[in-house]
This record gives C-alpha cells, sequence and structure tokens, in this order.
C-alpha cells in the first residue's frame, strides 16, 4: 500500500513509519528533513505542502502537530492543530484516500476525572489540549459527512520509548528522569506522586495499524489503562541503572494548567479497534533501557 505519515520525522510518527517500511509498504512522510533517518520520501512540514503533488494514498497517519503544553500561542497552536488537519482531510477526500488514522490527546480532557472515557465533558487547561478537542469534533464532523471514509482518533496518553530524544523538555518523564539519573540526582514537582497513565511507543504503533483496520469512524484512548506515579517510574529507573539516586522536590510553575492524574478507560479501544495494551511501565522501560536509546 501507498501510506502517508505526517509528522515522520518525529518520535511518534518515525515509529510508524519505520514499522511500515518494516512490512513492505510505499511510505511517504512529512516533517524536518533529517530528523529521524528513515529511508523515505520526505516532504515539506504539513503546513506549506503541495497537495497536488502528493497523489493517492490507500491509508493517512496523521501525526504532525506542535505538542508543547506550554505553548499559550493560541491561534498558532489551532492554525497547525486544526487548520492544517482539515486541509489534510479535504485532500484525503479529494484524492479518493478512504482511511485515516490521526493522534488526538488525552490533553483534551484537562481537569476532567481521571480515568477517561471518551464521552465525558472535557475542560483542557492549554491551548493545545483545546486544539486537540476542536480536532477531534472537527473529525467526527468530517466524517459523517464522508461516510464512505473511516475516519479514527487515537487520544495519545503519556507516550514513551526509542526515538523521543530530540524532544528535549516534551520528551517523557520516563526518558528525561533518566538523562537527570545520569548526572545526578533527579528533580520532581512536590511530591512526587502526580500519575501519569504511560503508554509505550511499540504498544502505541500496534494501536496505529488496530485503528487503519477500525469498521468505523470513532474516536478512543490510547494509554495503558493504569497510572503509575512518578515515583514509581524513579525508582524502576534507578533499579534498572543500577544506581542510588535520591529525588529533590522542587515547586511546580504550572500548577494552574498541569494534569495531577492521567489515566485512560481502554474498554472502548478493545471494543471498536481491538487494542489491548501489552507494556506495563516495568516491562516497557526494560525494552527501552535495553534498546541502548535511554
Amino acid at each position: 500500500m501507498r501510506v502517508l505519515v505526517t509528522g515522520g520525522t518525529g518520535f511518534i510518527g518515525s515509529n510508524i513509519a519505520r514499522h511500515l517500511m518494516e512490512e513492505g509498504h510505499e511510505v511517504v512522510i512529512t516533517g524536518k528533513d533529517g530528523e529521524q533517518h528513515l529511508q523515505a520520501d520526505v516532504k515539506d512540514d504539513l503546513y506549506d505542502i503541495d497537495w497536488d503533488k502528493l497523489g493517492k494514498f490507500d491509508i493517512i497517519f496523521h501525526e504532525a502537530a506542535i505538542n508543547d503544553t506550554t505553548e499559550m500561542d493560541r491561534e498558532l497552536m489551532f492554525k497547525e492543530n486544526l487548520h492544517a488537519s482539515m486541509k489534510l482531510f479535504e485532500f484525503a477526500a479529494r484524492t479518493g484516500c478512504k482511511r485515516i488514522v490521526y493522534a488526538s490527546s488525552t490533553a483534551a480532557y484537562g481537569d476532567a476525572p481521571a480515568p477517561y472515557k471518551e464521552d465525558m465533558k472535557m475542560n483542557p487547561l492549554n491551548p493545545y489540549g483545546e486544539s486537540k478537542m476542536e480536532l477531534d469534533k472537527a473529525a467526527m464532523d468530517f466524517a459523517k459527512k464522508h461516510p464512505d471514509m473511516v475516519i479514527v482518533g487515537l487520544r495519545y496518553c503519556n507516550v514513551y520509548g526509542p526515538g523521543e530524544d530530540h524532544k528535549g523538555k516534551r520528551a517523557s518523564m520516563i526518558y528525561q528522569l533518566a538523562q537527570q539519573m545520569k548526572k545526578g540526582n533527579p528533580k520532581l514537582f512536590k511530591h512526587g506522586e502526580q500519575k501519569r497513565d504511560h503508554i509505550y511507543v511499540k504498544d502505541l504503533v500496534r494501536a496505529n495499524m488496530l485503528a487503519a483496520e477500525a469498521k468505523e469512524s470513532c474516536i478512543v484512548n490510547c494509554g495503558f489503562g493504569k497510572a503509575t506515579t512518578f515515583n514509581r517510574i524513579f525508582e524502576i529507573l534507578n533499579d534498572l541503572m543500577g544506581m542510588d539516586r535520591k529525588v529533590e522536590y522542587i515547586d511546580n510553575p504550572y500548577k494552574d494548567m498541569y494534569q495531577d492524574y492521567t489515566e485512560c478507560d481502554m474498554s472502548l479501544a478493545k471494543e471498536k479497534i481491538g487494542f489491548v495494551p501489552k507494556y506495563p511501565p516495568e516491562e516497557g522501560i526494560k525494552d527501552y533501557f535495553e534498546s541502548g536509546s535511554l
């Protein structure tokens, strides 16, 4: 099949693109050339694409986005995450592509009570979460107007794994903690009991492949389904890395827009796309560590 992966030079997109190429598909990616080493046809950033030159695709995996939760430029966020996405959807419909899988986010839930269910009321805490909430609405409206297409949104939780090293402060807390621990004692916001639903990138890639075969348009959560505290993540890393570090707890400067507890109810994902995650944090972090990328 001929497949487009937007954001294919980024963390998640490159893992999806690599898997597709290993499966023998023709893969075209958008993004910054050279950020990830992939033997694929690399196009411009999503908003600047010459759509007429792309041709037809069998499936589109849409991963491109501004995903910095501390970016407060709402106009920029909506331009890149919502308006550019809808241009992509229109291109797909115009050229006969019948399947789109796109990256949404649990940031759309904001301070809604966890565990998150897909039909609950959302209250995003930042422009990034707002943009993903609005994208979900627009995507499902688009799907209703194009019943011949299947569009699946995956609300990613906290993704970690090989390929995220270029993300800096946007990398997972698992990666950031490991890098801090290589240099000395790590820092956590007081008192490390914040909970995150961490999903390993290998599980995430499998969720995307299953979503590409969905029978109907839908939006489903994409996490492990159980939250883990940052203190526990630190303990796992301390053990794996053979260290005896101690945590330094600091004040949280982002308290008003910070999610203290993220956890996904994964029952709808199992029902709609057949996805059941395989990697609990202990196993995912171990595999990540053993890959040499952590």
